[in-house]
């Protein structure tokens, strides 16, 4: 009896739920089909809010998911170039050193940072290590200048320290690496900027979690031969033979240009790796997390929907059982 009640007036109440509202409603090209719509009213628009929330969080999760996979391309590219590069500056290491504690009085900074975002804190690593040597190689007789790689390092050290920047370089990586083209980028630095001692500040690369901000140190011939002369860990320098027309002075010139020119080479690999590998795993972190939200909205959704429906039957029973009594 309460069924057949039940049924004759869901034919009544039929009508009034019909999922197909007024046709002026749809004049909106980004309305919903008829077949997504349902009753309007405040459950239908929280539902439609949630819905369009989770297509969102979808689009975003593809996009994580194939910056990943362009990430992971480019990183296998170029590790086995940064690998190969490290052979060329540790001969100069142990011919030369690397005196980070040297006294000069001329310090340049070169800044290597990448030129897009979306790589976790790799750049602002970069700029805060050359901020602390800025600092501590600054004095009234001393003088600190910077010369910066990459567009996320410029706009960093832009605001802070306009007046102090030499140099600056961009778009580094728009085509692929290789010595010849950082070699033009060193000997380009070389002739616009006077120093005693360059200090090369990029993130060296250990794995696809895991980087080093590394500080590497070129000290110009002049403060080379005079490191040797006072015998401290160059002194073992004049033990080599000088062969063939050239003075000690042009031979060290050449070593110290050939030494920056590997360092750099070395380091602006490393630090496209290290950029790689940091947002391989920005990306897979973004993809878990838009998974983690996509299930909690499912399950909002599926709840407000299931609410939905229940407080209609509800109505529908309560209007039955009215007309009975």
């Amino acid at each position: 009896m309460a069924m057949a009640a039940l049924r004759r007036e869901g034919r009544r109440f039929a009508p009034m739920i019909s999922p197909r509202p007024i046709t002026a409603l749809r004049s909106s090209p980004l309305a919903p089909s008829l077949e997504d719509e349902g009753p309007i009213g405040v459950r239908y628009i929280s539902t439609q809010v949630v819905r369009n929330r989770m297509k969102s969080v979808k689009n975003i999760q593809k996009i994580t998911k194939a910056m990943k996979m362009v990430a992971a391309s480019k990183l296998r590219a170029i590790q086995t170039k940064a690998e190969n590069s490290r052979g060329l500056w540790q001969p100069f290491t142990a011919l030369l050193g690397d005196l980070p504690s040297a006294d000069v009085k001329k310090n340049v900074v070169v800044t290597i940072s990448s030129d897009k975002g979306l790589c976790g804190g790799i750049n602002s690593t970069s700029v805060k290590i050359s901020k602390g040597l800025h600092k501590l190689n600054s004095g009234p007789e001393n003088e600190t200048k910077y010369v910066i790689l990459g567009e996320k390092a410029k706009a960093q050290l832009v605001r802070d320290s306009k007046k102090d920047i030499e140099l600056i370089i961009t778009e580094l990586q728009k085509n692929p690496l290789n010595y010849t083209q950082v070699s033009v980028l060193a000997d380009e630095i070389l002739k616009n900027v006077e120093y005693d001692a360059l200090r090369i500040v990029f993130n060296k690369f250990h794995s696809v979690v895991s980087f080093v901000p590394t500080v590497s140190t070129v000290l110009s011939p002049e403060i080379v031969e005079r490191e040797a002369e006072s015998g401290g860990k160059l002194g073992d320098l004049d033990s080599y033979e000088v062969e063939g027309g050239e003075t000690k002075g042009e031979i060290l010139q050449n070593l110290a240009e050939f030494q920056f020119s590997c360092v750099m080479f070395n380091a602006v690999l490393e630090n496209a790796c290290s950029e790689q590998g940091a947002r391989m795993s920005a990306m897979d972190s973004s993809s878990r997390n838009a998974g983690d939200m996509l299930d909690r909205l499912t399950l909002t959704y599926n709840r407000t929907r299931q609410a939905s429906i229940t407080t209609e039957l509800i109505e529908i029973i309560s209007g039955a059982s009215a007309l009975e009594g």
